[in-house]
């Protein structure tokens, strides 16, 4: 059965805690798997024994809680699809396909609950990371809000690929080009709802999806989140006092063969609107259950408690992010 967690776009992020247990005393000191042996008891007064069986008491969630952490780095995780509502499904598929080069890997209606998904990418499900679009009956806009930045597509010859675009209709926000006082030649283009993409000059890769930028307000601790409660690894961090903003990059492994999570923190931004648009990234976990106590544990707020979803042979957990 697959398992997955779901990350929406929003929430706080509290300090991780650890909870206190109830200790039962008995002929030796028991504390659920710490025994003391009888030579550490005799000649001690009942005040020491007691200092000993709580400290003793502390040390197994302290290792429990290492050892769940532990687990979270080690889990074999990696992106598995974003989702975000569209206005025109079929207008957007040609979009992707005509012109960023994905390929429709399937599509399907529920007119049942009135909505239509379709999911598109550079791969197989199985192994790449797909954009999976929904159109709700009857919306035709969404508002994407400020805290979506946009998605990173890997490109070959950049030129070629804008001068496309334009011959489609699309629309280019910035011309390609190499980044100031760098020689990564970038370029932006915006797809039919809004949504924003950059384009890199890249060498092939097996992954040309290789972005998603949110904005943050708080970038240490959203990294702190992601590192410990979603198991990623910060990949780079880079700051621009120059244009006033810090970027973080994280993910599941090296940038030119994975999709990597690019936050961005503004100076002086802590809040962002977060529309109707953009939904949630999925994450692949072998086990859905321990990663809920790793989330619980870091104060992260669960708002799908884990299990099967019906019909289906997946189990999930969501969770809103930083």
């Amino acid at each position: 059965m697959a398992s997955s967690l779901t990350l929406p776009p929003a929430s706080m992020l509290r300090p991780c805690t650890t909870s206190s247990r109830r200790l039962a005393l008995f002929h030796l000191v028991y504390t659920g798997g710490f025994a003391l042996p009888q030579s550490k008891l005799f000649g001690a007064k009942e005040s020491e024994l007691v200092r000993v069986a709580v400290a003793s008491a502390a040390e197994k969630p302290a290792q429990l809680e290492k050892s769940l952490f532990d687990w979270v780095n080690n889990d074999n995780r990696r992106f598995l699809h974003v989702v975000y509502r569209v206005g025109d499904l079929d207008k957007t598929i040609k979009f992707y396909t005509e012109c960023l080069g994905m390929k429709l890997l399937r599509k399907r209606d529920i007119p049942e609950d009135r909505y239509s998904n379709a999911f598109l990418g550079y791969g197989s499900e199985d192994s790449n990371f797909t954009v999976e679009l929904t159109y709700n009956y009857g919306v035709d806009n969404y508002d994407i809000g400020s805290g979506f930045g946009h998605f990173g597509v890997a490109v070959e010859d950049i030129y070629k690929r804008v001068d496309l675009i334009k011959a489609k209709g699309g629309k280019v926000m910035r011309e390609p080009g190499p980044v100031k006082n760098g020689s990564t030649v970038i370029a932006f283009i915006e797809d039919p709802d809004g949504y924003k993409f950059e384009l890199l000059e890249r060498v092939p890769t097996s992954e040309p999806l290789c972005q998603v930028m949110l904005r943050v307000g708080d970038l240490d601790r959203a990294i702190a989140f992601y590192q410990k409660a979603v198991g990623m690894k910060l990949l780079r961090k880079r700051d621009n006092p120059e244009h006033k903003y810090t970027v973080a990059f994280m993910g599941y492994g090296a940038e030119d063969k994975n999709t990597v999570l690019e936050l961005t923190y503004n100076y002086g931004i802590t809040n962002y609107d977060k529309g109707n648009g953009y939904a949630q990234i999925a994450i692949g976990t072998n086990d859905v259950y321990k990663t809920a106590e790793a989330i619980k544990l870091c104060g992260g707020k669960i708002i799908r408690e884990p299990g099967p979803l019906p019909g289906i042979n997946t189990k999930i957990v969501a969770l809103l992010g930083p």
